[in-house]
């Protein structure tokens, strides 16, 4: 979970494991979910609140909108 000015070259670097971290280290290679934001602290208050929910809670996010879990990084790039 993070946020991102370009979603693209930022799911391109964790699918080819170009930065170190949790997505490298657990293998995080799926975009499965994503919110747009008009401003950058739109964004970043979203982020801390769903970072303070439970783990079902945001498996419950993720079903609502992307019931099948598809990869949506493909999506993006078309």
């Amino acid at each position: 979970m993070g946020v991102t000015s370009d979603v693209i070259r930022r799911v391109w670097e964790h699918k080819n494991d170009a930065v170190d971290g949790f997505t490298k280290q657990h293998q995080v290679h799926l975009l499965v979910y994503a919110e747009h934001h008009e401003t950058i602290e739109s964004a970043i208050i979203r982020e801390k609140q769903i970072k303070k929910w439970r783990r079902a809670w945001k498996i419950n996010l993720i079903q609502e909108n992307n019931p099948s879990w598809r990869d949506l990084y493909d999506e993006l790039t078309e």
